[in-house]
C-alpha cells in the first residue's frame, strides 16, 4: 500500500507544480541569472517560441517560428516553458506517495553481455571504515510520480549509520543507456563511506521499469508513432522533480546541499534536472552535454543517432526517406523531445543553471558530444558566471584522446567538484 505524505510535509504536490516549485532560493541558489546578448554565429539556431495549445493533451506541443529567440535568457521564463512541456504528456498527476520495495537481487541490463565491472566507478574515491559493511544503510523504494506503470520510480539509497541525527548533503547519481540503479553502487558506497546520502533511480524503461531487453528502445519507437511520452530525457526529468520533493522533506538531508550527476544519458538527466529544478545545487553531467541543433547543422549527429537508431529507422520508413538524414533526425527530436534542439538546447539550458556550481565532464574526442557544439554553450555559460560574480563555480574539463567513455579521472574530478562545494 502507498504512503501519501501529508501536505503538512510537503511543500509541493505535484498537483500544484507551478514556477515556483522549480524555482526555490537556497543558499546555493540566489535569484535567476540573466544572460547577456550572445551572437549566436553559426549555430543557426531556428526561433522557435514555445506555444502548449492544450496542457492536458498527448499531441506533441507545437511551436511557432515567428519570432527569433531572445539572445537573453530568463531562465525562469525557460524553467516555467520546460515544466508546461513535461506537463503536457504526462498520464495524470497525483499527490507523491511512497512504497515499500526490496532490494533487486538480478537486475535487468537492456545488453548483451550483461556488464559486470567499471574500472572507473570502482576508483571513486572511498574512506576506509571498520566494519563499513555492517555501518551501511541501504533502502529501498517507489516514489509514485503520476498515475501509470511508468509512474512508479525505483529508489535506491545508501548512508551510513549514525548514532546521532543531522542533516548531511545528498547527491543523485543517474545510470547510462540501458543500464540501470544497482550498476551505480560502487559510487553509491563511495560517496556513502564519505558521509553523503547517495541516491540512484531507476531511469524510464530501465531497471524495474522495464520487463525485456528491448523496453527502452520500444518506448522510443512508440513515442515517435504516438507522441505521449518522452522516453528519451524528459520523462525521467520529470521524475527528478517529484525525487527532489521528497529528499528536501526527509530528515537527514540537507535541502541546500543535493547535488546530481550521471553518465552519457544519466549525464543528459542531470544537465536538465538542474535546469529545471535550482533545488539541485551542485551539478556535474560526464559524456553528457552537446549541442542537438549544432550537431544537425554540422552533420555530426551519426554518432548519437546510432546509440538509439531503431526509433530513427522507424521515422525513416515513416518518412518515406531512403536513409536517415538531417530531415529524419530533427523530426525525431522534435516529436519526442520537443525543444530539445531548439530552445531548450544546450546554448539556453545550461547557461540556466547559473550561478549554481557546474563542471562538465566530457571527452575530447567523443562523437556523441563532439566537442566543437560545446562552443557556444560553454561562451554563453562562462558570461552568465561572470555575470553573478562567480566564474570560480563553473568549469568544462575535455579530456584529451578520451571518447564517449567516463573515465577514472572524471570520477575523481567530479568527487572533488562535490566534495568542494558540498562539504560533507
Amino acid at each position: 500500500m502507498a504512503m501519501k505524505i501529508p501536505p503538512s510535509k510537503l511543500i509541493f504536490l505535484s498537483t500544484m507544480i507551478t514556477l515556483s516549485h522549480v524555482a526555490i532560493k537556497t543558499s546555493h541558489v540566489q535569484g535567476h541569472a540573466r544572460m547577456p546578448p550572445s551572437t549566436l554565429k553559426s549555430y543557426k539556431y531556428k526561433s522557435r517560441a514555445l506555444v502548449i495549445m492544450n496542457t492536458n493533451s498527448t499531441t506533441t506541443p507545437q511551436f511557432s517560428v515567428d519570432r527569433k529567440m531572445e539572445d537573453s535568457i530568463d531562465a525562469a521564463k525557460l524553467r516555467d516553458e520546460f515544466l508546461q512541456v513535461l506537463r503536457s504528456r504526462r498520464t495524470a498527476e497525483v499527490p507523491l506517495s511512497i512504497e515499500p520495495a526490496h532490494p533487486v537481487r538480478d537486475p535487468l541490463y537492456q545488453e548483451t553481455p550483461k556488464p559486470t565491472f567499471s574500472k572507473a566507478m570502482e576508483s571513486a574515491p572511498k574512506k576506509e571504515i571498520p566494519n563499513f559493511k555492517k555501518l551501511l544503510q541501504e533502502e529501498n523504494l517507489y516514489l509514485i510520480t503520476e498515475k501509470g506503470d511508468q509512474g512508479r520510480l525505483p529508489v535506491l539509497i545508501l548512508s551510513m549509520k549514525e548514532s546521532c541525527k543531522k542533516r548531511r548533503p545528498a547527491i543523485v547519481f543517474l545510470h547510462s543507456t540501458n543500464k540501470c540503479k544497482e550498476w551505480l553502487r560502487p559510487l553509491l558506497e563511495a560517496y556513502a563511506s564519505r558521509d553523503y546520502i547517495a541516491i540512484a533511480i531507476d531511469s524510464r524503461y530501465h531497471g524495474e521499469r522495464a520487463s525485456s531487453l528491448t523496453t527502452y528502445r520500444d518506448a522510443l519507437v512508440s513515442s515517435w508513432k504516438k507522441g505521449n511520452t518522452m522516453p528519451f530525457i524528459f520523462d525521467t526529468v520529470w521524475d527528478l522533480i517529484k525525487l527532489a520533493d521528497y529528499l528536501t522533506q526527509r530528515e537527514d538531508v540537507d535541502p541546500s546541499r543535493i547535488g546530481i550527476t550521471g553518465e552519457s544519458l544519466g549525464g543528459m538527466h542531470a544537465w536538465f534536472a538542474a535546469a529545471a529544478d535550482t533545488r539541485y545545487s551542485v551539478v556535474v553531467p560526464i559524456i553528457g552535454v552537446q549541442g542537438f541543433r549544432w550537431a544537425i547543422e554540422h552533420d555530426k549527429w551519426q554518432a548519437r543517432v546510432d546509440s538509439i537508431k531503431a526509433v530513427f529507422e522507424e521515422a525513416r520508413i515513416d518518412l518515406g526517406k531512403s536513409s536517415i538524414d538531417k530531415v529524419v533526425v530533427e523530426k525525431v527530436w522534435d516529436r519526442i523531445a520537443p525543444g530539445l534542439a531548439s530552445q531548450f538546447d544546450s546554448p539556453y539550458t545550461i547557461p540556466a543553471i547559473a550561478p549554481r556550481p557546474l563542471l562538465i565532464l566530457n571527452g575530447k574526442e567523443d562523437p556523441r558530444c563532439p566537442i566543437d557544439g560545446l562552443e557556444l554553450p560553454e561562451s554563453r555559460a562562462r558570461k552568465a558566471y561572470e555575470n553573478s560574480s562567480c566564474l570560480e563555480n563553473f568549469e568544462v574539463v575535455a579530456e584529451p584522446g578520451i571518447g564517449h567513455q567516463m573515465t577514472t579521472l572524471m570520477v575523481k574530478r567530479a568527487s572533488n567538484w562535490f566534495d568542494k562545494f558540498l562539504n560533507p
